[in-house]
């Protein structure tokens, strides 16, 4: 008892001493994400990427001396895709064709990072960063829902990489996937589709 006693005292005061270095802070983001929606069978639907835009808010907790931290945000995404329904009888039979399909989601990301911070000082102008962590979308809207069928809740794997500058503005570049299916049709059930996602964001983190 008396070791487990100890150990338990030793990890309390650990975790004291590493939240007394760690630093918070929040900021506003914005950007734009360019999304393929990928069928599983693609030679049936055909389909592009198309751009659509992202806005929210960003918080994030840094450890002081380690460059290591964690972020999460809240987001409005809108992911596109062009659906070339048109090009089978099958849907261009009830009137559909090449259409754009937009899915409206409230994003939450969620990020282990770590940040360059030992660059000599120069870490105050500019700052690289790396982060990977999953992200779950909750869908608000998924359009043309007479042809297709959305989940509420997707999973993904979010990366990417960016850079600070001058300690309030942050710039990332990304790429998401989905882990299960983000859509399918409602004629051929087996026919699912995932996003798969680049994106861009401009960040102004508030002190």
């Amino acid at each position: 008892m008396k070791k487990i006693a100890l150990l338990i005292t030793a990890l309390l005061i650990a975790s004291t001493a590493a939240m007394a270095q760690t630093s918070s802070r929040w900021g506003v983001t914005a950007g734009a994400n360019f999304n393929s929606i990928h069928f599983k069978q693609s030679d049936i639907i055909p389909s592009q990427r198309a751009w659509g835009p992202q806005v929210g808010v960003i918080g994030e907790m840094n450890f002081s001396g380690l460059g290591f931290g964690v972020d999460g945000s809240l987001l409005y995404t809108m992911k596109q895709g062009k659906v070339n329904y048109g090009d089978r009888v099958i849907w261009s039979s009830l009137g559909a064709g090449n259409e754009n399909v937009a899915m409206h989601y409230i994003d939450v990301p969620l990020h282990l990072k770590f940040q360059f911070r030992r660059l000599g000082g120069m870490e105050t102008t500019f700052m690289p960063l790396l982060y990977a962590g999953p992200q779950f979308s909750f869908l608000a809207h998924g359009s043309h829902s007479n042809l297709n069928s959305y989940p509420f809740v997707n999973v993904y794997l979010d990366m990417g990489a960016g850079f600070e500058l001058f300690e309030r503005w942050q710039v990332r570049a990304g790429y998401n996937f989905s882990v299960g299916q983000s859509l399918h049709t409602k004629l051929l059930d087996d026919n699912v589709a995932k996003n798969r996602t680049w994106y861009v964001n401009l960040t102004y983190f508030l002190k």
